[in-house]
């Protein structure tokens, strides 16, 4: 039998292909029992710490550890969403004068398409009229998946918390699983990944954290500077809409601008709020991400945006939000292996100065 240190080449490319196509596949297929599965293991590496020092330190029963553990994680988001339910509460006392505002814009917007472009009101209304009739069977579509999505993401809130606590409760149970599976020789290396994936995912999902304080704090003071009503509440929302790659700052900046409509018509302050937006994003993007978030999981823009991409596309959002932690399990478990020692490489940061080539003998 051939030892796994002397493959050729074309069977490590083969083993590390294998291993990436059957994840994926498996993300795909089963990603309605999967995704609250990872996204609980995430968090339960995240209060792992918890729950061990109340059995280390103050001899807490495992059980009870693990229980306190996740009722900690719970009421941490039970508040938060506590005040921003508030909050909403309040700006949905304004949504009179939302709409008054919008129509204003509205018809600010009729009048300059009228004046600069010579499309009468008229000619807007029909063609408004026309869109809308041609996307009422898409919007009952839509109206369907959206009903589905907030239904299965109801469905999550449930589990996660279940899935954390046996997954706290059994953490020596799949540890022992493990090291019976990997076999005696192995254990080494098998304790090292373990070890190595509890720092990175728990380092990656603090950092996460941390760039969201800072992101809301950030957006908070930028709209309060602007005269922007609810700044404290659309900062924190900015912050964790945030966490979404890509989506989260657009659909952040499109909510900002419709709660600014509960103060003022004035074009100056959608203005302003897109200027926050763009310095808030440009702090993230070069100075937080790089420091706060990247460093902890060493991974390098292209694989993390492709990884991104493929994740949005089997998983959605929450798809999304997995795609750097798998990636950084991944990458961890190639590097410890030698036949795909390689492929780690190419998912890490490393830029080499020069490449030598071997000579031939």
């Amino acid at each position: 039998m051939t030892h796994p240190q002397t493959f050729p080449p074309y069977a490590k490319f083969a083993l590390a292909l294998f291993i990436i196509l059957s994840s994926t596949a498996l993300l795909y297929f089963g990603q309605g029992v999967l995704a609250p599965l990872l996204l609980a293991l995430l968090f339960a590496i995240l209060v792992e710490p918890v729950s061990g020092f109340l059995q280390a330190r103050l001899r807490f029963p495992n059980t009870l550890a693990a229980a306190i553990a996740t009722v900690l994680f719970l009421m941490a988001f039970i508040i938060l969403f506590y005040f921003i339910s508030i909050q909403l509460a309040g700006m949905a006392d304004d949504w009179g004068k939302i709409k008054s505002n919008l129509n204003a814009h509205y018809s600010h917007l009729q009048q300059y398409l009228e004046a600069s472009f010579g499309i009468s009101r008229e000619q807007q209304k029909q063609a408004i009229s026309q869109a809308t009739s041609e996307s009422a069977s898409t919007g009952k579509q839509l109206a369907g998946a959206t009903l589905a999505s907030v239904t299965d993401a109801l469905l999550n809130l449930i589990l996660i918390p279940i899935y954390m606590f046996l997954i706290l409760l059994y953490k020596k149970h799949f540890i022992k699983f493990l090291r019976d599976l990997s076999g005696e020789k192995h254990h080494a290396v098998l304790r090292d990944i373990l070890a190595t994936v509890k720092i990175s995912v728990r380092s990656y999902i603090a950092g996460l954290l941390i760039e969201m304080v800072i992101i809301s704090v950030l957006t908070a003071v930028g709209l309060m500077l602007i005269g922007v009503k609810y700044a404290i509440l659309l900062g924190i929302i900015t912050g964790l809409l945030n966490l979404i790659p890509y989506i989260g700052i657009v659909v952040a900046g499109l909510l900002t601008v419709v709660a600014s409509l509960t103060g003022s018509t004035d074009t100056a302050v959608i203005v302003g709020i897109l200027v926050v937006n763009i310095v808030v994003q440009f702090i993230d993007n070069n100075i937080l991400v790089p420091l706060v978030v990247s460093s902890k999981v060493e991974i390098n823009a292209i694989a993390s945006i492709v990884g991104i991409i493929i994740g949005g596309l089997l998983g959605g959002i929450t798809g999304m939000f997995l795609a750097i932690p798998l990636l950084a399990i991944l990458k961890i478990i190639f590097d410890r292996v030698g036949t795909l020692q390689p492929w780690g490489y190419l998912l890490g940061d490393d830029l080499p100065k020069k490449v030598v080539w071997r000579k031939k003998a």
